[in-house]
């Protein structure tokens, strides 16, 4: 007597399993929460971007990590007692990859309303402070005299920097180009007279180009919060530990050794060399 259960029936069968397979490990990946997952495996997947120095910097001979974001996730993760994973993406990228489910956490990002959507961000790590580049000569200003037509400004499109000057400065003369390498040719050249840019940005290119000219903290001191992106849940656990951490960081004093530290190792940047006005907290 031939078989009930041929061919057609098998794969039927078959893939009604895999679907029900695939569909309780969708329920339980949706259903674990982001401490859960961490306390489960003990890794704490972290989001590194090559080339973004201070914040991330891979070595050419050993393809280590170092920088901002990867001395904060060591202690990060010490403070939850697991290892750390790194996971390469792109500033671009990092949101995308919360949502993915590819990382835990991505240091060094701002929250924006947008992005504020999408994700869940921490509690501001440090404030990263605006200043103006200008050129040698070039007189001391508050923001509210840089907001005139006789401001010639640049700033590379889409940056935080660009943001802050459609809001700060509406009436200045704004070059809004492609990279941040394209806004500093423009100040060498003579086009613009300064460039905006956080003072974590400001103070390597003085180091790299100290002739193009000088840094002005602008009053009053304005700063951009950075943060700790993670996935958007609405359970709270994993956010209030890492808050947590930062309010202890910050009390000790280790995010500003950490940033200092780093500035040096990687950008030259002498620790003395920061304008008083700057306050990393």
């Amino acid at each position: 007597m031939k078989s009930q259960f041929d061919k057609k029936t098998f794969r039927a069968v078959f893939g009604a399993v895999l679907f029900a397979t695939a569909s309780c490990v969708a329920t339980f990946a949706q259903a674990e929460t982001s401490m859960e997952r961490v306390e489960r495996t003990k890794v704490l997947r972290v989001g590194v971007v090559n080339g973004a120095t201070p914040y991330y910097h891979k070595s050419l001979t050993t393809n280590e990590w170092s920088g901002f974001g990867p001395d904060f996730a060591k202690n990060l993760a010490g403070n939850l007692q697991v290892d750390v994973k790194y996971v390469e993406t792109t500033w671009g990228n990092a949101v995308l990859d919360l949502q993915a489910n590819k990382i835990d956490v991505m240091f060094g990002m701002a929250p924006t309303p947008a992005r504020q959507e999408m994700v869940n961000f921490s509690k501001p790590i440090f404030q990263n402070t605006y200043t103006m580049v200008c050129k040698n000569g070039y007189p001391e200003k508050t923001w509210d005299q840089f907001n005139s037509p006789d401001s010639k400004i640049s700033v590379d499109v889409g940056s935080s920097m660009d943001n802050f000057a459609t809001m700060m400065l509406p009436n200045a003369a704004i070059s809004r180009l492609e990279s941040t390498s394209a806004a500093t040719m423009a100040l060498q050249s003579g086009r613009v007279d300064c460039q905006i840019l956080v003072i974590l940005l400001a103070q390597p290119l003085l180091k790299k180009l100290p002739t193009i000219g000088a840094i002005q903290v602008p009053t009053p001191v304005l700063s951009a919060p950075v943060t700790i992106g993670m996935q958007k849940e609405t359970d709270p656990a994993f956010k209030e530990a890492v808050d947590r951490w930062v309010d202890k960081e910050q009390k000790s004093g280790e995010i500003r050794k950490v940033i200092l530290m780093n500035m040096q190792k990687l950008a030259g940047v002498d620790p003395a060399s920061f304008p008083t006005s700057v306050k990393f907290e």
